[in-house]
């Protein structure tokens, strides 16, 4: 009777609220998920090819490979993908932004700007979805991570990779990926990663910072998880060609020296780069454009509007001054009065959520400075 006696006291103090993680899985399964990713780099890195491999698509079929001459006329272009993946009934939009061009012409000054006004461009429609009449249906075409492909063979990065990264490194999570990783030995890779690392920090860009390890997680997990963040830029290697090797089919390379796969750990880190994309860091890679990039960009915003509000009110008061001093018809007092009294009420609404914004992005880098 005892034992029956404490099931029925645990029945009774079962609410019910732990089924909250079921309804929301429910609800963003209905509603699926969207993740745009760019990837940027000069030409002739695979850039288009790891991005089949990553996600098991062919977003490049009708792709042609241009000539030397086309190469030096063309400029730099974007272009966008868009594809619709279904896993275990979990579907994903995801959009492939390319930058073709990047990088190829003679003269490289400022190439990255159409680069920048691309991800300032989606943050704006983005803000202004946000504060217009349809709110419910909201196109999130915000760019959630850059992939920054970098030559294997210059021993480092190049002086048109530091300009770019800083001209977009407050804007969007770059993660910088070494191509073409095989034409590099064991040794070659770890020195080529530690010089990439050291000239980073050393010209202040920020890159994606991957977010600590929560505690109550086992070791196994805090090992693998500490290998992914240590594995930055991932050295990676991309391939379509499906080879067969003891009995069974596997993506990779074949040299007269032997056969390099795709995603067998031992020869580069492709299978760590596609986890961290898809598997662990997808949703913490929106967080950060909400919470940082976009929520900065935003600030940025009201302040201009602010600071509009203010010239056009100071500019209100002279005119009318003038009007006054040379005796020309006016507004009747009240009225003016009135749209004074609206204009100051709309500043103040604004300076008001300017000060809240202001809060909120203060106390997210504090917490995140705190986890680092």
């Amino acid at each position: 009777f005892g034992s029956l006696a404490s099931s029925q006291d645990r029945d009774k103090a079962y609410v019910g609220f732990a089924t909250l993680p079921n309804q929301v899985h429910r609800k963003s399964v209905k509603k699926g998920f969207d993740f745009t990713l760019m990837v940027s780099g000069e030409s002739g890195l695979g850039k288009s090819t790891l991005v089949d491999s990553l996600f098991l698509t062919n977003l490049y079929k009708d792709r042609t490979i241009r000539n030397a001459d086309e190469r030096i006329t063309k400029t730099l272009e974007i272009t966008k993908h868009a594809v619709d993946i279904e896993e275990r009934g979990v579907r994903v939009k995801l959009t492939i932004v390319d930058t073709p061009g990047f990088g190829d012409a003679i003269d490289n000054t400022d190439c990255w700007k159409p680069i920048v006004n691309y991800i300032d461009e989606q943050f704006e429609h983005y803000f202004r979805d946000e504060n217009g009449l349809n709110r419910k249906n909201i196109q999130d075409n915000r760019v959630h991570c850059l992939l920054y492909f970098i030559s294997p063979l210059g021993h480092g990065i190049r002086p048109l990779d530091v300009e770019f990264m800083k001209a977009v490194h407050e804007k969007v999570n770059i993660v910088p990926v070494i191509a073409k990783a095989d034409t590099l030995t064991p040794a070659e890779v770890a020195q080529t990663k530690q010089k990439i690392r050291d000239e980073i920090e050393q010209h202040d860009i920020n890159i994606y910072q991957f977010p600590d390890c929560e505690s109550d997680e086992d070791d196994d997990f805090k090992q693998q998880y500490n290998q992914l963040k240590n594995s930055v830029p991932f050295a990676v290697i991309g391939s379509n060609t499906l080879i067969q090797k003891k009995g069974k089919e596997v993506r990779g390379r074949t040299y007269p020296w032997g056969v390099v796969e795709v995603e067998d750990p031992t020869h580069c880190e492709f299978l760590k780069l596609r986890n961290m994309l898809i598997q662990t860091h997808m949703q913490d890679l929106k967080d950060v454009t909400q919470e940082v990039h976009y929520e900065n960009y935003r600030a940025q915003c009201i302040q201009t509007m602010t600071r509009i509000g203010a010239k056009d009110r100071t500019r209100t008061k002279i005119s009318r001054q003038s009007m006054s001093e040379l005796s020309l018809p006016m507004l009747p007092l009240a009225e003016t009065e009135k749209l004074i009294r609206e204009k100051d009420e709309e500043l103040r609404r604004m300076q008001e959520m300017l000060e809240k914004m202001q809060q909120q992005i203060q106390q997210t880098q504090g917490e995140q400075s705190d986890t680092l």
